[in-house]
């Protein structure tokens, strides 16, 4: 069986023979946002199930492909769904994409999610710049024997999020008169939708917005060396006192319409690089 190191190796042996030229930018591209990978030129798609060692993506709103290509000149691999604990995958396999990613020569990566708004001053199809987060998933991709060529025993997470990356997109989004907040998301393991009580309690916690993904994906990226920005954008409000239904079909579909100010975003964060 092939340990970690030996995967990510297999793997980026493997995407190398599609695309020969060295990553600069990784993309994961939460639900409902596959149309961002529109931006890319020169694309090349393939589907996960085709690239050795991967998962499948098993959610609505997810691809399950990957796209590598350019945006601006920059060579970028772009996941089209991402993978998650309440799919009953391990957190080193979640994470293994980004291993991949630096592996292949990515300095920076870009992750997106939906996420539930728990911050009222932050509305339905807006976007948060993720300035920091919360891990209660309960796992952590790093836990066991540490190997010393991904990165330290301890890495340092004072600050995962790159302030230059942030500060970038927030211009971006003034330029194109884009709401735009800044704020802690909260990572749960999932797959339900939280209760009253517990949005309470998140909110009294220091999280403005809270999803089920992203957290394993930053903790990897800051053991690799990436810089990171994190985007959420709110797709239901967690308001507790006038709590309604939430159905995963529609978070999709406000995702999907907010998709092109998610892309306006990255494009120009990338290209002001």
């Amino acid at each position: 069986m092939l340990d970690l190191f030996d995967k990510i190796t297999e793997t980026a042996d493997f995407i190398r023979t599609q695309w020969r030229h060295p990553i600069e930018y990784g993309i994961v591209l939460g639900s409902g946002l596959g149309p961002v990978a529109d931006l890319v030129t020169e694309r090349v798609v393939i589907p996960y199930r085709a690239v050795p060692n991967f998962p499948v993506s098993t959610v609505i709103g997810h691809k399950g492909q990957l796209v590598l290509g350019r945006i601006h000149d920059r060579s970028v691999m772009i996941m089209q769904g991402r993978f998650h604990a309440y799919e009953g995958y391990p957190q080193k396999l979640i994470t293994l994409p980004i291993r991949i990613m630096k592996a292949l020569g990515a300095h920076s990566l870009i992750v997106t999610n939906a996420s539930g708004g728990l911050n009222p001053r932050i509305r339905q199809g807006e976007l948060m710049l993720i300035d920091d987060h919360i891990n209660l998933m309960w796992d952590n991709p790093l836990v066991g024997i540490n190997d010393d060529r991904l990165g330290p025993r301890f890495p340092d997470m004072s600050r995962p999020y790159c302030p230059q990356m942030i500060a970038r997109a927030l211009e971006v989004a003034r330029q194109q008169n884009i709401i735009a907040h800044v704020g802690v998301y909260v990572a749960g393991r999932g797959p339900n939708y939280e209760p009253r009580s517990e949005y309470r309690m998140l909110r009294q916690i220091g999280a403005d917005v809270v999803g089920m993904s992203t957290v394993p994906e930053v903790i990897v990226a800051v053991h690799a060396g990436l810089k990171v920005m994190g985007m959420s954008i709110v797709s239901n409000v967690c308001a507790p006192e006038s709590l309604t239904e939430t159905k995963g079909e529609e978070v999709v579909q406000v995702v999907e319409q907010a998709a092109g100010n998610v892309a306006a975003i990255i494009s120009g964060v990338i290209d002001a690089a």
